[in-house]
């Protein structure tokens, strides 16, 4: 039962509670009349009742995420740690010194509704993702009752590239193959373009491999660890624990492969695409950017970038009827929403072909 206290022109209720057997009253004051010290103890009496933890203090959004970054996301992700830091800086210039407990799903949505006035629907996402996960982790630690970030909108005024330019289609995928192999002996670049369209991994998975991850017998890539392209520190985890995976590759660049292996001298890492001229010690994204975009122009097919094959190899495994997933499994993505949030545009294209085959096994009935 709360107790009420006039102190001089505000007033204060005070909460009787007994936290582990000893008494630890909840008190607050600076009330302009005794009503509103009665609505605010009903509150915080109402939770009680119900078994939840009351709030009693306020967090500032902005440095309430910025605690949740640093405890729970590992700084040795150094790409991914620093697009949560971007996000922020967002927040932080965005809200200022709002508190999380002041956070409205109708302010939030004003805030997605400005921010993607500069920004593409992607870039959006990727900024709610970020924040969805704190606010749903602050709805378990009882620092806020509601999730604002639910069912909100992504409304952008910028014109993003579509998902279905970046990779290439299937016969598109056989010439490309066809012309790697012919030019194998010219680059170790065409190596790895040619293991990224038909293993699927990322840039920095096939940076990080060695050949010890190769086996043979089995026909398998062991994916362990991924390497730091972009600063050239050495080693680094993978994007998550599900990336941590055996990929199969097809016998034909398996063997490529071996023969290479044959050949190449060995490094200080024992890396495959290790590049004693580069600084970063690996090939570089831009260079093998570069490497496929001129490949792609030479055949007349509009250039993608290498993390297109990957969405390549994805596409076609759907084209082809893999299922989603093991798919999901086979690219290392945390879930399987992942999968289908990336390419439902492929999975919308394949709808008519799926809607035909229904009818056409309908129709067998009959006969």
């Amino acid at each position: 039962m709360a107790t009420f206290q006039q102190r001089g022109k505000t007033w204060q209720y005070t909460i009787s509670r007994y936290t582990d057997g000893k008494y630890d009253p909840i008190r607050k004051g600076g009330f302009r009349t005794r009503g509103e010290a009665k609505i605010a103890a009903n509150l915080i009496e109402g939770e009680m009742a119900l078994g939840l933890s009351p709030v009693l203090s306020k967090d500032v959004f902005a440095d309430y995420f910025y605690e949740w970054v640093k405890d729970l996301k590992t700084p040795k992700e150094k790409v991914t740690y620093e697009r949560y830091l971007n996000t922020y800086e967002t927040i932080k210039e965005s809200f200022g010194r709002t508190t999380l407990q002041d956070m409205t799903k109708r302010k939030y949505q004003r805030f997605l509704n400005e921010y993607g006035k500069t920004r593409s629907y992607e870039t959006i996402r990727k900024l709610n993702t970020h924040i969805r996960a704190c606010v749903r982790d602050a709805v378990d630690e009882g620092r806020i009752r509601i999730d604002f970030t639910r069912g909100v909108e992504f409304n952008s005024s910028v014109v993003s590239k579509r998902p279905e330019e970046r990779h290439l289609n299937y016969e598109e995928s056989v010439t490309l193959i066809a012309e790697i192999k012919n030019r194998l002996d010219r680059s170790l670049g065409y190596y790895l373009l040619l293991l990224a369209i038909v293993s699927g991994l990322r840039f920095g998975e096939l940076c990080g491999l060695k050949r010890s991850d190769f086996d043979f017998k089995k026909n398998i890539i062991k994916v362990r660890q991924a390497w730091d392209y972009k600063e050239g520190t050495g080693f680094t985890s993978l994007k998550n624990p599900q990336s941590k995976r055996d990929v199969a590759i097809d016998k034909v660049t398996m063997d490529i492969f071996k023969d290479l292996f044959s050949k190449l001298p060995p490094n200080i890492y024992e890396t495959v695409f290790f590049n004693p001229q580069s600084i970063k010690g690996t090939l570089t994204n831009e260079a093998t950017n570069k490497l496929l975009r001129n490949t792609l122009n030479r055949l007349g097919i509009q250039p993608i970038t290498i993390h297109g094959l990957r969405h390549t190899h994805i596409s076609v495994l759907l084209y082809k009827g893999v299922s989603i997933q093991f798919i999901s499994e086979r690219a290392g993505h945390k879930d399987i929403e992942t999968t289908l949030k990336y390419y439902s545009h492929v999975l919308k294209e394949m709808r008519k072909e799926e809607e035909e085959k229904s009818v056409s096994i309908m129709t067998a009935l009959h006969a």
